[in-house]
């Protein structure tokens, strides 16, 4: 079903969980975004789309304060995102980078322990309500059973889901996801964006990468497609989502279909 397309908003408007001013998103030599605006508000889940190299990461990198925009602001919760303190900031903001890697050794419980540090004191251990809140995050990724089993003697989709578990645990307002069903199989790729989906609609701000359309037609409130060039188009899924701006953008010929009612996107 369609939902609603909300007011207009500005990046720095009251309630926007997440802005973006005028920003400018840059490596040597390339300016990939330009005087990017855009407003995520609460329930709402956007997409991220381009080809290889047009900016993704980058771009979620930048709106999650990893790296230092080229021009412009990122806004969190209504405040400049670099006045949060760092603890404080965790709390409200989550990433999920495209490579997640375990430094030490650990059982999965504690690898998605981690994402409660920022509601844990200093010196202080988890408390039995923690360890509840990262036993319910396993329970939403399908990792139930596996909480004593080390990290190494995972497959990579049950590695990338502990990834997502723990960032679900953290439990922030604002959710930054780089391409999330990395390594998963089709089942647990639908699963994570069904459980994305509804973290959503209770009322947070998930904001995604993908590279299958057909995903973010299914899923996705809003998208914004990078071109590469310093050029985007931001807005409601249902019509800022075309075969005609998918095939400028992937430059290959994008054709839409529909299926069982839904909007599919091939490549010719």
């Amino acid at each position: 079903m369609a939902r609603p397309a909300p007011a207009a908003v500005t990046a720095t408007a009251p309630g926007v969980l997440l802005g973006a001013c005028s920003l400018d998103v840059a490596v040597p030599g390339r300016r990939l975004v330009q005087a990017l605006t855009l407003a995520v508000l609460p329930g709402q889940l956007v997409c991220i789309l381009g080809a290889n190299g047009a900016g993704k990461s980058l771009t979620l990198h930048t709106l999650a304060g990893l790296r230092a925009p080229a021009a412009g602001m990122v806004t969190l919760c209504d405040r400049p995102l670099g006045a949060w303190p760092r603890r404080e900031r965790a709390r409200r903001l989550g990433l999920l980078t495209q490579i997640s890697e375990d430094p030490f050794p650990s059982t999965v419980l504690d690898a998605v322990l981690i994402g409660r540090h920022p509601h844990v004191d200093m010196w202080q251990w988890e408390s039995p309500a923690d360890v509840e809140v990262a036993r319910a995050a396993l329970r939403a990724c399908d990792l139930e059973g596996l909480e004593d089993r080390p990290i190494d003697t995972l497959s990579g989709g049950e590695r990338r889901r502990v990834a997502l578990a723990a960032v679900y645990a953290q439990d922030p307002e604002v959710l930054l996801l780089d391409e999330p069903q990395n390594h998963l199989d089709p089942h647990h790729q639908l699963d994570v964006l069904k459980l994305l989906r509804a973290r959503a609609d209770s009322g947070r701000a998930v904001i995604v990468t993908l590279h299958d359309p057909s995903l973010a037609a299914r899923f996705a409130d809003q998208v914004l497609l990078l071109y590469g060039d310093g050029r985007w188009h931001s807005g409601q899924t249902a019509t800022a989502l075309t075969a005609a701006a998918l095939s400028e953008m992937y430059r290959v010929a994008v054709t839409e279909v529909s299926v069982a009612g839904r909007r599919i996107f091939l490549s010719d």
